[in-house]
């Protein structure tokens, strides 16, 4: 097939150009995004052969490499991911536009009209890591929101990312946005990545999502305002008055349903009560579902083959079946030990005492706090956003999953007469 090159400009000439089609996507309407989002996807269900064939270059890379199961599920694509991928464009089709929306508007008394009303934030550089799906993902986005995007995926999915961003372009080219609104790096020289952190001049915001080294790093190194998405340390606290039915299914689909995301459970802190009460049904239900426990000193001596925790384990995201497990006298006791090693990403209490749900809810710092309900819905779909670009744990701009509204900003438009001041 024709493939648009994507890798033969400098990264500065690349996000000079997203700038400059930035500026096309504002005066577009949202018919022509979502068009464009439409013809997207159908490209990328024609073209699923040849992504998948790229995706396989990857494969095999990674296999050399020996990364690890999840890793290489989340590198993984299947004919029925990309169908996925496409779907999920369509469903962003359907969410309202945010773009040109109205907050308020008032009239000043020397007869000033002001209205304050949503715009996109411009260039959105997003880097990330091996999930291909996020390149799709964070493109139909930043597109229905009037972005322009410049993409970096993280070099072991370089082959699936530079196909899938291929596709894009040859759609785009069929359609009233520019294809210049959505750059993909393909350089691999960390010099010339980090140049990217310091490109303010062209790029409004960057959007890490991966593990906590790319986060760390980038947060550290840019110059330019970081719209961080958390890493997922979830902690669940299983109170005295926790129902057993209730604990075991919560903890089993947290832990258990897609263990390699960000809003899995991580750390298990159990009333002592608890668990001297419901010791044996839990054994037996870790026993049953393969997973693997890193315990203080007083669990080691009372679950059979579980492992001595270290410090590290408390503050690990295992993105695997393991779970850091340990035992508290009360609530409080919870509460301090998620103030020290939380990430304020999600985090739950198990109880049917209303005034201790309501103490943990109230002084636990997270994006997403949950009584008697699974972390797992930490999700922009599960959660009503529709589709998100991540989940952020930080307090300014945007806090929990990001849909569209997080990709805009506001801007003011005074109407006048002539008024001076």
């Amino acid at each position: 097939m024709s493939i648009i090159n994507v890798t033969n400009l400098n990264i500065e000439e690349q996000a000079k150009l997203a700038q400059k089609a930035s500026r096309m996507l504002s005066t577009l309407s949202t018919s022509d995004k979502n068009d464009a989002l439409l013809m997207i996807a159908d490209m990328l269900e024609a073209k699923y052969e040849y992504i998948l064939t790229e995706n396989e270059k990857d494969l095999v890379q990674g296999r050399k490499k020996e990364y690890d199961q999840a890793y290489m599920d989340r590198l993984l694509l299947t004919k029925e991911r990309i169908r996925d991928f496409a779907n999920g464009l369509r469903e962003v089709v359907t969410l309202n536009d945010p773009v040109g929306t109205i907050l308020s508007e008032w009239t000043l008394e020397n007869g000033l009209n002001v209205k304050e009303q949503r715009v996109a934030l411009g260039v959105i550089g997003m880097i990330y890591e091996a999930r291909p799906n996020v390149t799709v993902d964070a493109t139909g986005l930043a597109l229905k929101s009037g972005n322009a995007i410049v993409l970096k995926g993280g070099s072991s999915a370089l082959y699936s990312n530079k196909a899938i961003v291929s596709v894009i372009h040859e759609a785009l080219t069929k359609t009233n946005i520019p294809v210049d609104a959505v750059q993909f790096i393909a350089s691999t020289d960390r010099r010339a990545i980090e140049q990217l952190f310091t490109l303010k001049k062209y790029i409004d915001v960057l959007i890490p999502r991966g593990g906590r080294s790319l986060i760390e790093t980038v947060v550290e190194k840019a110059t330019i305002p970081v719209l961080e998405t958390g890493v997922g340390n979830v902690h669940m606290y299983i109170d005295k008055e926790a129902n057993i039915d209730k604990a075991l299914s919560i903890i089993i689909n947290a832990k258990t349903d897609r263990p390699a995301v960000c809003n899995s459970l991580e750390t298990l802190l159990i009333h002592r009560d608890w668990f001297s009460a419901n010791q044996e049904a839990f054994i037996t239900m870790i026993q049953e579902n393969g997973i693997t426990i890193h315990g203080d000193k007083e669990i080691t001596q009372q679950i059979p083959d579980s492992i001595e925790a270290t410090e590290q384990d408390w503050s690990d995201e295992y993105l695997s079946l393991d779970l850091a497990l340990k035992l508290v006298d009360n609530v409080q006791e919870a509460i301090n030990h998620i103030e020290i090693y939380g990430t304020k990403h999600s985090e739950a209490i198990i109880t049917e005492d209303a005034l201790i749900a309501e103490q943990f809810m109230q002084e636990v710092d997270a994006a997403a706090v949950y009584h008697n309900a699974s972390t797992r819905f930490t999700d922009g779909s599960a959660l009503g956003y529709g589709a998100e670009i991540g989940i952020s744990t930080q307090k300014l701009h945007a806090r929990g999953p990001m849909g569209l509204p997080a990709l805009t900003t506001t801007k003011l438009t005074i109407s006048g007469n002539g008024q001076i001041r």
